[in-house]
Parts: structure tokens; C-alpha cells; sequence
């Protein structure tokens, strides 16, 4: 058993008996991990941080090497981003953030890109007046990031190059081209200009994303398009992306 230390976003905190909590974090150095936190609850003063969950945390631990979850000895708060705290909306998309790593990332599967990412979104987030637009930029870059993402760059089924209509397949997970849309009756129509935000912002900078324009049109498509592939490839609908689709209709 090792003694490490790593800078961690607090992804998700579940409570562990009466006193401890057990809290998954994503950090630059080991990726996804699961620490325990003992007395937290009983003792709150015992660590320098109360993990809530999106903020960013200094932690040392005794890594496991037979056993997936790790012994957190000191837990020291690096930012608790509080002015995104400050707002519903921006507290749901932060916290969609995390839970999207959450699903997607397997345990201990370094990416420190994804890290990068996740930390300058939250950062962005905390003084831009667009949210929305940081957590589309976030979603895609993430995806593309940790290789869970729709195929766009060609058609899915024959890898030729769409020059015609392209429709997007779900099931399939990409665009077809003309010729292959037999592979999926149920494949949708797609926008080109959708098509060629995903792949500008996939291939770009994030702080040049950020000075993309999104038409309102292709804006809409985007999310139902990634959502919709999100919900069906990890078999189920996010609970932040159902807060942020019950805060849309109610504004």
C-alpha cells in the first residue's frame, strides 16, 4: 500500500456508516478514483474540505492495490467555485459535468485532458454569462476526449467520406453516407452546419470554442442529437440532465 497525493474534482459524495463518507474523485494524476473518508461526518474539522461535490481538492491517500477503494487520510480544498454555487442553473450544469465523467470514465483510466477541461470549464463557468454554451463545449470535447463519441468524421458503416445528405444512426452511433442508410431505416436527418460545429469544436482549442457562434437551430439539434446518443449508449437519461430539461421548461 502506497502513500499518493493528486489534485481531484469531487465527482460524486455518498455517506459511509455513521460518520465516514466515501467520495469518487477524478484527478490528473490516477484518473477516476474512490476514497474513504472516515469521521468526516463525526469530525468535520478533521479535514480542510467538506467535498462538495464539483469542487477541487488536494488529497492524499493510501492507494489499495487489492481493492478499488482507497484510504483519504487529508482531503485540502483548492476552489469550491462559489460563485457558480451562487446560481441553479450553473450548480446543475456544473454538476452534469461531473456526472457525465462519472459515467463515462472507467476507474483509474488516467486522462489528463479530460482533467484540463473539466477545470477550465469550471473555471469559464464561474464568470461567463453563457453556461449553457460551456457545457455543449464541454460535452463534446469530453467525448472526444475519452474516445465515447459519435463518428463524424466519415460515414459509420463504409468509413467513405459524405459529400451527399448524411443521416445520423444511433444504434450505429455515426453518420451514414447516401448509399448506407439502408443499415438503419430509423437513422435522422442531421444538419451539415451541426455536423461541422461538433467537428470544429472536437479539433479545436476550448477558450477558441468559446468564441464559436452557434445558430439557435443547429444549437437545438446538437443537444438532442448528443443527448439522445448519450441516453442510449450508457442505457439511461443522466438525473442532471433531467434538472436541466425540467429548468428549461420552466423558463
Amino acid at each position: 500500500m502506497s502513500i499518493d497525493k493528486a489534485q481531484g474534482l469531487v465527482l460524486v459524495r455518498r455517506d459511509f456508516r455513521e460518520t465516514s463518507i466515501i467520495a469518487e474523485f477524478y484527478t490528473s494524476e490516477f484518473g477516476k478514483i474512490s476514497g474513504l473518508l472516515k469521521g468526516i461526518r463525526s469530525d468535520p474539522e478533521k479535514f480542510a474540505s467538506n467535498l462538495e461535490p464539483f469542487s477541487l481538492n488536494e488529497i492524499v491517500f493510501y492507494r489499495k492495490t487489492h481493492s478499488p477503494l482507497h484510504l483519504v487520510s487529508q482531503a485540502d480544498k483548492l476552489d469550491n467555485f462559489t460563485r457558480i454555487r451562487q446560481s441553479i442553473e450553473k450548480t446543475v450544469m456544473a454538476g452534469f459535468m461531473m456526472e457525465l465523467i462519472n459515467s463515462v470514465m472507467q476507474p483509474e483510466d488516467k486522462n489528463e485532458g479530460i482533467f484540463n477541461l473539466a477545470t477550465a470549464s469550471l473555471k469559464e463557468m464561474e464568470t461567463n454569462y453563457n453556461p449553457e454554451k460551456i457545457t455543449t463545449i464541454f460535452k463534446i470535447k469530453m467525448l472526444a476526449l475519452s474516445g465515447f463519441k459519435p463518428h463524424f468524421d466519415s460515414c459509420v458503416s463504409c468509413n467513405d467520406r459524405i459529400t451527399g445528405q448524411a443521416r445520423f444512426s444511433l444504434s450505429l452511433g455515426g453518420l451514414l453516407c447516401p448509399a448506407c442508410t439502408r443499415k438503419d431505416p430509423s437513422a435522422r436527418s442531421i444538419f451539415r452546419g451541426t455536423v461541422a460545429t461538433i467537428l470544429h469544436i472536437e479539433r479545436g482549442d476550448f477558450r477558441a470554442s468559446l468564441n464559436l457562434g452557434m445558430n439557435p437551430q443547429i444549437k437545438k439539434e446538437l443537444d438532442l442529437i448528443l443527448n439522445a446518443f448519450l441516453n442510449f449508449h450508457l442505457g439511461k437519461e443522466l438525473k442532471s440532465q433531467k434538472l436541466l430539461n425540467k429548468l428549461e421548461v420552466a423558463v
